[in-house]
Parts: structure tokens; C-alpha cells; sequence
């Protein structure tokens, strides 16, 4: 570990994106706890209401991510991108915390907050592009520690958040934060990244179709239809927790916040554990052990009806999600080496609006807690297209 933190370090052209995804994590930090439960409990939005607003806002993140992922390639110099959305996520996370509206809250989530969140994928392109450059162990255990420390930003903020506004009337400047989360990755790269492009010449320029058209091939389309589903465990159930601890469990706004927080830092050390695991396993069966974690996760949560219940599940939760969450994001890029740009955005792709459809479906046939059953059945699903893909009789009959 220490080689590879020492060349985080050392590398301008690792060390500034991995800055900035540690400041950008706070704008995930300070709102993903509390976004349903604004969402649902203080606005009014209906299950399906919210359901359409996590699936709609999911098609935006998905354009600007691939759109711009594509783009990214394409240029030398991925910091002005980068400084535009950083510029989306301060205007939508700030008029969230000043108008406490659902019209607000709407616009914002639907269509400024995913453009800020695109900026993940390009530091991501940014940091794939330089460990290219590199032997492929190290740069998977480079993107395991930066995921690791992006990671690390939930370890303190949602717990802080949570008794900041425990007593609060409305959770909404917990926006304000993120606001300032913006704030700061713009600065960081205004002042700090002149000069940090791809870190290295240029790829040649092809046209917008001809790169999306990369992910529509047979082996690469199923595969990110596959990775989609599994991420999208994740994000069903940063959208199912609060609710499933506010209402089954009977805990707190607190309990939220230490949640979210206890299982981000626990996922730091589980995530290095998943990048060392990848330099002697395939990716994907890292990733098909640590999503079965994950389902027994979900499973047993469905099953919570007290606070200590959730806090039992830490482990099972930090340890999945840390395979789920860090595991692909090589994984996705290996599809399209030479495309780190559109091979990041490809690990959000579709994700959302798979939760989304997961969520909507769940509360449509039962509660908070039975949709977290269909959600483990949907991972275990998963699991399965995963392995048979990528079995050696399928890889096979593909080089055939």
C-alpha cells in the first residue's frame, strides 16, 4: 500500500483528481441519506412520483455521462468539463437549500444534480487515462484506492449531517453542503489542474456514433446491462435504507446519517481488500462473490424491524457494496481500453433507472421491506448472467 499511495502522491496527474473526487464525495455524502426521505416525507412526493423523479433524473445522468465520456476522449483537456459541471452541482445543490419547494427540488434533481454527478466519471477517465501508462496491477490497485478514498468522505459527513439536523424541520441544507462540496472541486480544479489533461497524446478523433456504437456490440452491451443491474442493488438501496430505518425499524434522521457513515468507513479497507483480490482473480468473479454478499444484504434487511438490526448488517453491507462500487469501474473500462472516457460513464449506465424500476415495482406489490427481497432476487439473477457470461465455454464459443 504504501507504493501505491506514494505514487498518488507523487503524480500531479493522479493526485488532483483524486483530490477533487474526495471533495466531490461530499456533495453524494451530504445528500444521497437523505434524499428519499426529503423526497417522500417532507415534500410529498408519492412512492411512484419519486420513483418517475430517480428514474427520469437516471436518463439525464446517463446522456451527460456518456455524451461527455465520449467527448472527454476526444480532447486533451478534460478540466473544462470539469469545471462546468462543478458549476451545475453548486447552482442545483445550492437553490435545493434555498428553496425549500418541490418544483425546486424537482428541476434540480432531474436535471442539474446528475450533471454534477457526471464529474465522477470524468476524474475517473482522468485517472484511467495516466494508470494506462501503467503496469495493470498497480493501476487496479491505484482505482481501488481512489475509489477507497472517495469512500472515506462518507466515513463523517452523513453522522455530522444527521445531528446537525436532527431537530431541524427540514433536511434540505444539508444541500447547502454540497453546494460548497461543488464549490471546492471547482476551485480545486481552477487553481490547482492547469495543465492535467489525459496524460498522454491525444486519441485519435472519431466521430460521436462511431464511439457509441463501441457499446452496442454484443459483448460489451450485455455486460454493462449486467454491471447496470448489479450497481443498481446499490442504489435501490441508498434509496430503500432511510426509508426502511425511518419507518420498519423506527429509528432516526440520526441513524440515517450514522448508517451511511459507519458503512463508508468500513468500505474503505474492503474495497483495498477487492483490489488486491483482483490482481489474483478475474474481475468478474471478484465482483460475482462480493454482489452475493451483497444479496444476503438485502435479504436479511427486509428483514429489520429495530435500528440495532440495521447496524447488525454493517459489515454485509459495507463488504458488498465495496465490491459493487469499486470492482466494476476496471472492469468497464477493460471493455474499452482506449476509450477511458466512455468506459467510466459506462459504470453508472442505466444503473439508476434499473433502482428506479426496482423501487417502483417493490412498493407497487408491498412495503419498504419487501422490495428490498426483490431487490436481493434481482442481484441473485445478476449473478448469474455474470457468471454465465463470462464462463469459459461462453468466452469459448465467443473467440470461436
Amino acid at each position: 500500500m504504501p507504493s501505491t499511495f506514494s505514487l498518488i502522491l507523487s503524480d500531479n496527474r493522479i493526485r488532483i483528481p483524486t483530490v477533487t473526487l474526495v471533495a466531490l464525495a461530499f456533495t453524494y455524502a451530504s445528500t444521497a441519506p437523505y434524499q428519499s426521505i426529503i423526497g417522500i416525507n417532507e415534500l410529498g412526493l408519492s412512492n411512484g412520483a419519486y420513483s418517475a423523479l430517480v428514474f427520469f433524473s437516471s436518463i439525464v445522468n446517463v446522456t451527460t455521462s456518456l455524451t461527455l465520456g465520449i467527448w472527454s476522449d476526444r480532447l486533451k483537456e478534460r478540466r473544462p468539463l470539469v469545471l462546468g459541471l462543478s458549476v451545475a452541482g453548486m447552482l442545483g445543490f445550492g437553490s435545493i437549500a434555498i428553496f425549500h419547494s418541490p418544483v425546486v427540488f424537482i428541476f434540480s434533481t432531474l436535471l442539474l444534480v446528475p450533471m454534477s454527478n457526471s464529474t465522477y466519471s470524468l476524474l475517473f477517465a482522468s485517472l484511467r487515462a495516466r494508470t494506462n501508462q501503467m503496469d495493470r496491477g498497480q493501476g487496479a490497485a491505484i482505482t481501488a484506492t481512489v475509489r477507497a478514498l472517495f469512500s472515506g468522505s462518507w466515513a463523517l459527513a452523513p453522522g455530522l449531517i444527521g445531528l446537525y439536523l436532527v431537530s431541524s424541520p427540514s433536511m434540505t441544507p444539508a444541500y447547502g453542503i454540497a453546494a460548497l462540496a461543488s464549490c471546492t472541486c471547482f476551485c480545486l480544479y481552477f487553481f490547482f489542474a492547469p495543465g492535467n489533461g489525459s496524460g498522454g497524446p491525444a486519441p485519435d478523433p472519431v466521430g460521436f456514433l462511431a464511439s457509441l456504437k463501441r457499446i452496442f456490440v454484443p459483448h460489451v452491451l450485455s455486460r454493462v446491462i449486467v454491471m447496470a443491474m448489479l450497481f443498481g442493488l446499490q442504489r435501490l438501496n441508498a434509496m430503500l435504507l432511510p426509508l426502511i430505518i425511518t419507518h420498519a425499524a423506527r429509528g432516526t434522521v440520526v441513524d440515517v446519517g450514522f448508517v451511511a457513515g459507519l458503512t463508508a468507513l468500513l468500505e474503505m479497507p474492503f474495497m483495498m481488500m477487492w483490489g488486491f483480490a483482483q490482481r489474483r482473480f478475474r474481475s468478474a468473479h471478484v465482483l460475482a462473490f462480493g454482489a452475493l454478499i451483497y444479496c444476503v444484504y438485502l435479504l436479511l434487511l427486509g428483514f429489520a424491524f429495530a435500528p440495532w438490526h440495521v447496524y447488525a448488517l454493517l459489515l454485509f453491507n459495507a463488504c458488498g457494496a465495496a465490491a459493487i462500487l469499486s470492482v466494476p469501474i476496471t472492469y468497464l473500462q477493460d471493455l474499452i481500453a482506449d476509450r477511458p472516457g466512455l468506459g467510466t460513464s459506462l459504470n453508472t449506465f442505466i444503473g439508476v433507472g434499473v433502482s428506479a424500476g426496482l423501487f417502483a415495482f417493490g412498493t407497487a406489490i408491498t412495503d419498504y421491506s419487501g422490495t428490498a427481497f426483490v431487490g436481493a432476487a434481482a442481484g441473485l439473477a445478476s449473478i448469474g448472467v455474470l457468471l454465465y457470461l463470462e464462463s469459459g465455454r461462453r468466452q469459448a464459443r465467443q473467440l470461436a
